[in-house]
């Protein structure tokens, strides 16, 4: 244990006796190390976060904390203020507060001070008090295996009369050359478009106020050193795991500090704190590293490593809502899963049109009962066939959501979230149901447990697909954001306990709730409602900053693209689908023999390399001509990897010149394949490398490379690397 008084120390937690180079918490783990100057004014501030300190001594980290002391300076304050664990007005600093709130309007002022530390060589519990404000405070901090650092908070009312909260944020602080940001926005249909801008001094600030964190959301708030990309550029980022409002900030003081910041965005008087009473802060998660891969990887690895993560393979899923939309029938989902079954499909979900009154999307949502009119013996019969051919069944469901036209809008109007007498503005002809609510809670919580034990469903496809919007607990009553995504997450909870096995999508409109809030219930997110594969790449590339590939959704699409009416080439859609969780959105009913057989292909290639793709790491090419995107997945041990070589556009060489193929073991030589797509058509003669069959060392193919094949736009060719003394994943064979 370590306190305020006395600092007790192992071989793996660095601390120190009170003296004048003062006391130091060094947490490493993973590559990272996290130092903690304990003695810093008026409480604990962070002197380093990044690269592990290996051959930092307890002198040495103390002096650490000694040299990042700042000086008074004329016109400053007499006693020097930083950025401290929990910065505030009260302590001196004058940016952006970690806590803010208030006694009805009284008691503003918050200076907190240590009282207690635990720790180990990873992990650190902080006690904090403002006695004369009466709070106390519990900070968690912690370094993950894969070198993730987690900070979350929680704040206690220790006075005799309420507390309303109106801000609690947790900081990372940056180096000071960290004078670039990144961060992504979008829209339904284009979620995760990256932008950047100079981190110049004052404050960025990203927000979600939609009551997930929406389509134009961030996922991750980055600032690095100029032009950092995916293979080179020291950068870190934060990401806040909550699923509803949130605030992301990247802030740089004229007093010498940089810091990224997040935590949950609070509506007015939604937190109140009775006496006695406290809040928990959602995690906040920073990662960094020598480019944009290393620092992905290190959510990747962690989130492979929780005991919930996925273990099985991920199975091939159809999905049926562009194949029919609301044209229910047996006989022509029968033979939608006699098709998908024909080609390996091993997943079929039943999207939305199933239950009661839902023949479009003006109706029915929140009467979860099967249609009658379209099913009269239930779903019996339809899963029984999905099961006989193979295949599990899955089940789309929305329900934080209602109509207004349904029974259950009649009959309880007041499970409904608004803040007025009237509703809010509409989305999709569709409200948003009170979870918070208890009746409302159990109404929905008996319709899915009832549904999942009457038919084998093995996966929900859990829809979100509007925005809230004034949600309060009614005319006149409270901001409902918190509590609503706290019964989400119950609910969420409750069906896994109840239901081992059973899978659930996170999906909401898309893209718009991806968060490692949600992903720690879930097993997949929708990446995005399009399908068009030009699309997801970007779409797909800065998603896999934080989500591990395999729980990423990525389906085969039509020829023709529903959502933009773009005409695509098979092998460039199954492509871009091929390094995640693969799936099919196409009524392949509509397709002949010869579509089918190079769908089958795609499929058998895919199921290969999905052990790879669940657990080898991301490679994103950087530097490629414009034109060509190269893109791939290394196996951990750098037995083998799979590629693919893009041609989003024309490029002004023709032939384009060589691209590197890096990420792989340079002392290693590697036997290069095309296994899926095509190298001729769009060139006069045959691609000499895949016909001579050649081998490389790593070390080659990244400081070299060599030459990609010409390829027609919206083209893209798959190619494989085994080591000479290794093997792939699976036996030979391919989508050619």
């Amino acid at each position: 244990m370590l306190s305020h008084d006395e600092v007790t120390t192992d071989h793996t937690a660095t601390a120190s006796q009170p003296d004048a180079a003062g006391r130091v918490l060094h947490l490493h783990r993973g590559g990272t190390s996290v130092v903690v100057d304990l003695d810093a004014l008026p409480h604990p501030a962070i002197v380093h976060w990044g690269e592990e300190l290996t051959g930092s001594s307890e002198q040495t980290l103390r002096n650490l904390a000694v040299a990042a002391r700042p000086q008074r300076v004329s016109g400053g304050l007499d006693e020097t203020a930083r950025a401290t664990l929990v910065a505030t007005p009260g302590g001196g600093w004058l940016g952006t507060p970690g806590l803010e709130g208030h006694r009805d309007g009284a008691s503003f002022s918050v200076r907190l001070e240590l009282v207690d530390v635990q720790a180990d060589y990873h992990r650190a519990l902080l006690s904090l008090v403002d006695r004369e404000a009466r709070l106390s405070v519990q900070l968690e901090l912690g370094v993950g295996a894969a070198g993730l650092l987690r900070q979350r908070i929680t704040l206690r009312n220790d006075g005799d009369s309420r507390y309303t909260v109106q801000h609690l944020h947790l900081a990372f602080p940056v180096p000071w050359d960290a004078t670039e940001i990144l961060d992504t926005t979008g829209r339904h249909l284009r979620e995760r478009s990256p932008q950047r801008h100079p981190f110049g001094y004052g404050t960025y600030v990203r927000e979600s106020r939609r009551g997930r964190p929406g389509a134009d959301a961030t996922l991750l708030l980055a600032a690095g050193r100029p032009g950092f990309g995916f293979e080179r550029g020291r950068v870190h980022a934060v990401h806040v795991a909550w699923s509803g409002n949130h605030r992301l900030v990247a802030e740089r003081s004229v007093s010498g500090e940089a810091f990224l910041a997040g935590g949950e965005l609070f509506a007015p008087g939604e937190v109140v704190l009775a006496p006695g009473a406290s809040i928990t802060s959602p995690e906040v998660i920073g990662s960094w590293g020598d480019g944009l891969s290393e620092l992905a990887h290190r959510f990747h690895d962690e989130w492979r490593r929780r005991p919930a993560h996925p273990r099985r393979a991920r199975p091939i899923t159809l999905n049926t809502w562009e194949a029919v939309y609301f044209d229910h029938s047996l006989e022509r989902l029968t033979a939608l899963a006699d098709a998908a079954a024909s080609v390996g499909v091993e997943r079929f979900v039943l999207d939305d049109g199933w239950f009661a009154g839902r023949r479009d999307d003006t109706a029915g949502l929140g009467d979860w009962y099967v249609d009658a009119t379209v099913w009269p013996d239930g779903l019996h019969p339809l899963v029984a066939h999905v099961q006989e051919r193979g295949m599990e069944f899955g089940l789309w469901v929305e329900p934080e959501m209602v109509n207004p036209d349904s029974d259950l809008a009649r009959e309880h109007p007041d499970w409904i979230l608004r803040a007025r007498m009237a509703l809010p503005p509409s989305a999709r002809q569709q409200q948003v149901l009170d979870l918070a609510h208890d009746d409302a809670y159990a109404y929905v919580a008996e319709r899915l447990h009832s549904l999942v034990d009457e038919y084998p469903i093995a996966y929900l496809k859990w829809d979100h697909n509007r925005d809230l919007l004034d949600a309060g607990s009614g005319p006149e009553g409270v901001a409902r954001v918190r509590a609503h995504t706290l019964a989400l997450y119950r609910l969420l909870d409750e069906l896994k306990a109840r239901h081992p096995g059973l899978e659930i999508e996170s999906c909401a409109s898309g893209g718009a709730r991806v968060d490692l809030g949600i992903l720690a219930r879930t097993d997949r997110i929708w990446t995005s409602d399009t399908l068009d594969p030009l699309e997801r790449l970007t779409n797909q590339r800065y998603t896999a900053l934080l989500v591990p590939p395999e729980l990423m959704g990525m389906h085969l699409t039509s020829p023709v693209v529903h959502s933009t009416g773009r005409t695509v080439d098979l092998d460039f859609s199954a492509a871009v689908a091929l390094f995640g969780h693969v799936g099919i959105e196409w009524d392949l009913t509509a397709t002949d023999d010869e579509t089918r057989a190079r769908i089958a292909a795609w499929v058998a290639l895919a199921k290969r390399i999905r052990p790879l793709v669940a657990t080898g790491r991301t490679v994103d090419v950087d530097g490629t001509e414009p034109g060509i995107d190269v893109r791939g997945i290394v196996a951990s041990d750098s037995s083998s990897a799979v590629f693919t070589l893009t041609q989003t556009d024309t490029t002004v060489a023709y032939p384009p010149g060589r691209v590197r193929i890096p990420g792989l073991d340079p002392g290693r030589q590697y036997r290069i394949r095309v296994v899926g797509g095509s190298t001729s058509a769009a060139a006069q003669s045959g691609l000499e490398w895949q016909d001579h069959g050649i081998a490389l060392t790593g070390h080659e193919l990244d400081a070299v490379g060599l030459r990609p094949p010409v390829q027609y736009p919206q083209r893209s060719t798959v190619i494989e690397l085994v080591a000479e003394n290794g093997a792939p994943p699976q036996a030979q064979g391919g989508a050619r």
